[in-house]
């Protein structure tokens, strides 16, 4: 297994790979979309590795071995800082799957994406991920609805960018990360830190923590220990202060 790196390679990442167990492989959402040949095939190719806070699962310019998705923990996609001051495109929370548009080309990536915190990994193959493409309509409407709820969170993140408010910055985020397709396992209360919001936020923590607490004054969520509890979704994707 290569994952970030080229083939051949002896990667922490690569070494630590291993076959998913049965809970594991529960976490998989397109899973559920594939009839039981198309299941067996793709649970024969999926692995599962752990990433550590700073480990790349994919680096800009390296060729794409597999298509990834995040089983537990939390990643962020970002550009690459030799081009300039870094940009953090999104973060990645539990249950996403990433980079089918890339696997889609076979091109080489044009984004990092980095553990923020020690994180859970699974991939498929490449060869596997072409295979479920041509043989599945299960795959292919999963793999559809992917792209299109992509496309949308980026043009949301464009219009991010322009907005003047710390405090809608860090609720627009915090929307995207509780995207109930993109990001399924989820659910009602995502863990991360403040300091981890404020890396994908770009912002300081201490102001991430003021945003925090006038979104939790709105009821638009409320804040526990180790994590953010959704209240409403839709306050969080288009309210205005």
């Amino acid at each position: 297994m290569s994952l970030a790196n080229p083939p051949g390679s002896t990667s922490p990442l690569s070494t630590r790979a291993r076959a998913l167990v049965p809970d594991e492989l529960a976490q998989i959402p397109w899973l559920q979309a594939l009839d039981p040949a198309e299941r067996e095939r793709a649970e024969e190719g999926l692995v599962l590795t752990s990433a550590q806070a700073g480990d790349h699962i994919c680096r800009i310019g390296r060729p794409v071995t597999y298509w990834f998705g995040l089983v537990d923990g939390l990643l962020k996609m970002n550009n690459d800082d030799s081009l300039g001051p870094v940009i953090t495109f999104t973060g990645l929370a539990p249950g996403g799957w990433f980079g089918e548009g890339t696997a889609l080309k076979h091109e080489p990536y044009r984004y990092n994406v980095q553990a923020l915190r020690k994180s859970h990994v699974a991939g498929i193959p490449i060869a596997t991920f072409d295979w479920l493409i041509a043989h599945s309509l299960g795959f292919n409407r999963f793999v559809m609805s992917q792209l299109n709820e992509r496309l949308g969170q980026f043009i949301a993140a464009r219009e991010i960018d322009r907005l003047g408010s710390p405090d809608l910055r860090v609720a627009r985020n915090l929307a995207a990360m509780f995207h109930p397709l993109l990001y399924p396992n989820v659910g009602g209360t995502l863990r991360i830190t403040q300091q981890e919001l404020a890396y994908l936020v770009g912002l300081s923590r201490q102001r991430v923590n003021e945003a925090l607490t006038t979104l939790s004054t709105l009821g638009w969520i409320r804040v526990e220990y180790g994590g953010v509890r959704l209240l409403d979704l839709q306050a969080l994707r288009h309210g205005q202060l």
